[in-house]
């Protein structure tokens, strides 16, 4: 799924391409919305929260979408080829003047009133990107759950929203945390907040996610996605696990020297 930064970008493209456009063509390939029409209508703005795109528009209405493991959006000069896969995963089409805006492979698309946003997005926690931060509040969402692991807590969008595994993986990795850790035994749980909120700002306006700060292939992360190989500080090799609620089991990785489980 991607990370919060990945979505911050996407919806900063999608605003500059289509805020102050009329709509010229839309498409909604999904049963509930295949009706549904919004020709003359205006983008208001295409706004991120935590890793949900919110389309306004200025008749009232909000598309709801949401990538989760395989859905982006495309945007297309108008009149050329699409190409972000078969036309049998295009699950939406907001078409204006210029440019074509087709979402692929998005598994949530729904409409709704503006004023009934916080029916989908309500639940989030603080936005690690929006204005809306605030890490005391943070704070208090991950401690009201003490027995829940540090990995857990930090996926968990009601806690903070934004977070994947890649900065969860980073994010423990940097602080020498084990990811099965529990809440109430981790004495730095606001360097932890804070650390998460520095290390995915800075990669917001790139498409490269860097926690090393090298920007190669290969040298981008200390330990998410590098199984088996060397730590980067001590050359321990990495281990791996999937580990969470039953039914959204998540993969962590982390070095076992570094990051002892206690």
């Amino acid at each position: 799924m991607p990370e919060g930064d990945t979505v911050w970008r996407a919806c900063r493209r999608l605003h500059g391409l289509l805020a102050g456009e009329q709509l010229t063509r839309t498409e909604f390939r999904v049963p509930s919305l295949a009706t549904t029409d919004l020709t003359g209508v205006t983008v208001r703005d295409v706004t991120p929260r935590g890793k949900h795109q919110l389309f306004r528009f200025d008749n009232g209405w909000t598309l709801h979408t949401h990538f989760r493991m395989e859905g982006a959006w495309r945007t297309y000069p108008t009149g050329r080829r699409w190409s972000g896969g078969p036309d049998h995963e295009i699950r939406a089409v907001l078409g204006t003047a210029a440019t074509d805006a087709v979402g692929y492979r998005l598994p949530v698309v729904e409409l709704l009133p503006t004023a009934d946003e916080d029916d989908v997005v309500g639940h989030l926690g603080p936005d690690l990107l929006g204005p809306d931060w605030d890490a005391d509040e943070a704070l208090r969402r991950i401690r009201a759950q003490p027995e829940t692991s540090i990995g857990e807590a930090l996926l968990d969008q009601r806690n903070l929203a934004g977070l994947g595994t890649l900065y969860r993986s980073e994010l423990l990795f940097l602080q020498g945390l084990h990811p099965r850790t529990p809440v109430a035994q981790v004495a730095t749980l606001p360097r932890v907040v804070r650390r998460a909120h520095l290390l995915i700002n800075a990669n917001k306006v790139r498409a490269e996610q860097s926690t090393t700060g090298d920007l190669r292939n290969g040298r981008r992360t200390y330990v998410f996605e590098r199984p088996g190989q060397p730590c980067r500080r001590c050359g321990t090799p990495i281990l791996t696990e999937q580990f969470g609620p039953a039914g959204q089991e998540r993969r962590s990785y982390w070095c076992p020297r570094c990051q002892p489980e206690r």
